[in-house]
């Protein structure tokens, strides 16, 4: 099975204003006079990490990894007790893409993105279609209730009921019901101690159902207490607002995405962001390159989902 790319560093980093009193933090790494490549991180809120660099040759590709607004090295964070996340929407986001591959001089480039990041790319690439050459999409994820319902309202506890006690713990039992909405309140309350609370119940949620086998790596990274927070508070404010999408708008559009090369990868035992919507965005982009991998969950490190990234972006830099 193929192993990622050699680590290496970035020859460049950065702090871009976008406004709205914001700025994110970017890396440039590969080959400066590469094809230009960008990943988007998941989450919303998960920050980007060393490995996303290694899904690219570094040889072959100009490598674009930044941090979304709120989260990772960007400013300000939104674990802070006073962090306004008005201005921390799927739009905003969009233009800081644009902002920052302007910032960068470069013309068009590769988008590659997955579960959160797979709907940021495909937001843009819906309305930034002249700007990107081909798009690589890894466990498919469009906000839409069903999805949300889920993951988060209950669907998922049929195979994880051991975890989801865990989860709904710090929601009292009359709040059950509606948990997004019950947690979006409990990650903004004045006292920290319930925050944290709620910000590592929702993070070890996650970060125990989207590998395959759990991953005790993968859980401590995301339980770190000012981690936690940021991220269940980014992605609870996106679920709550439904990724500020029209009904079934990323899928809808999809036909803007025909010109544009594509790989769509999605793990057959993905419980976060369940099969059925890339089998949906397959059948609405049936010009992609579609490949429902047997053995494999939601992480992108799943050795299955590793290979078809490699192999999408090795074909892309040719």
């Amino acid at each position: 099975m193929r192993e990622f790319y050699p680590e290496i560093e970035p020859y460049d980093t950065g702090m871009l204003d976008v406004g709205d009193g914001q700025s994110i933090y970017y890396e440039v790494s590969g080959n400066p006079d590469g094809k230009p490549a960008v990943y988007l991180h998941g989450g919303p809120g998960g920050a980007s990490s060393p490995t996303q660099r290694r899904v690219f040759d570094p040889e072959k590709y100009r490598i674009v990894l930044f941090d979304q607004r709120g989260c990772g090295q960007s400013t300000p964070h939104a674990s802070a007790p006073d962090a306004d996340l008005s201005t921390n929407t799927t739009w905003h986001l969009v233009a800081d893409i644009e902002r920052l591959r302007e910032h960068l001089g470069i013309d068009r480039w590769l988008v590659c993105g997955g579960s959160w990041g797979s709907s940021l790319a495909l937001a843009y690439a819906e309305t930034h279609t002249d700007k990107v050459t081909e798009l690589v999409l890894r466990g498919i994820f469009t906000l839409r209730p069903i999805e949300l319902d889920w993951f988060y309202e209950g669907g998922a506890a049929a195979i994880y009921p051991d975890l989801w006690e865990g989860f709904v713990a710090p929601v009292p039992v009359a709040e059950r019901g509606r948990l997004i909405e019950a947690y979006s309140r409990l990650l903004h309350d004045p006292d920290q101690a319930v925050r944290e609370r709620a910000g590592v119940a929702w993070s070890t949620w996650e970060s125990s159902t989207i590998t395959l086998l759990q991953s005790p790596a993968t859980i401590e990274r995301f339980t770190e207490p000012s981690f936690a927070v940021a991220f269940a508070r980014i992605e609870n404010h996106y679920f709550m607002n439904k990724g500020w999408f029209e009904p079934e708008q990323l899928l809808r559009d999809a036909t803007k995405l025909t010109d544009i090369p594509g790989v769509i990868v999605q793990g057959r035992y993905d419980m976060c962001t369940p099969a059925f919507t890339a089998w949906a965005l397959h059948q609405a982009w049936p010009e992609a390159d579609f490949q429902l991998i047997p053995d494999a969950g939601h992480s992108f490190e799943e050795p299955g989902i590793r290979a078809a990234l490699l192999d999408a972006t090795d074909r892309f830099a040719r």
